[in-house]
């Protein structure tokens, strides 16, 4: 298989710590693929219309993407059980959806950031992703914790990713501020070899 990727995305971390975890990351070969909204990759566009990372190639099938769905193939594919069975494996999606929904809102705060024109930024919708990624951190130290607890689950890997990258691109703000439980949770995940081993550049 040919996982197309970045090592700065955090939804290819996603990818990347599942692979270590389930001992899968010999199976992959890794194909670098600089994407963006304003310069799509040409050799990632016939794998995944989008031009978005990850894309995870097979010989077997179409190619696949969104982070979610590589990862529930590739704990399927392992035996891994890491989204869970029963009624538990819709809580873990839902946790799994919420910390992605912290990655779609830090990653357009990068992009209005970088990529639109100074003088069009629009301060308040950037403030306006920030508090849907404060909000999704206060539910995770209240709501959520619960679940972040015990044996390693997709929806812990997506809170681990997510929390890496607001620290790795917003690290001026703090979401730990009365948020204890979450954080010390977070120091012990990313303590983990798979989450080391997956450091972006610069982190």
């Amino acid at each position: 298989m040919k996982l197309f990727y970045s090592p700065t995305s955090p939804y290819v971390r996603k990818v990347m710590v599942l692979l270590h975890e389930t001992g899968q990351l010999d199976d992959v070969d890794l194909v670098t693929a600089a994407t963006t909204p304003l310069a799509p990759a040409p050799e990632l566009l016939a794998k995944n219309p989008l031009s978005k990372v990850p894309a995870l190639e097979r010989g077997d099938g179409p190619t696949l993407f969104d982070s979610r769905v590589i990862c529930a193939f590739l704990d399927d594919r392992a035996g891994a059980g890491l989204y869970g069975h029963g009624a538990r494996q819709w809580e873990i999606r839902t946790l799994e959806a919420l910390c992605d929904g912290i990655l779609d809102a830090a990653l357009l705060m990068v992009y209005e950031s970088r990529m639109r024109p100074e003088a069009i930024r629009f301060d308040d919708w950037t403030e306006g992703q920030w508090a849907k990624i404060d909000r999704a951190c206060e539910a995770l130290n209240r709501r959520w914790i619960g679940h972040l607890a015990g044996a390693l689950n997709a929806g812990q890997i997506a809170a681990g990713c997510a929390l890496a990258y607001v620290d790795f691109r917003h690290g001026d703000r703090d979401w730990r501020r009365g948020r204890g439980a979450l954080a010390d949770w977070f120091a012990g995940f990313d303590s983990r070899p798979s989450m080391q081993a997956t450091r972006p550049p610069g982190a």
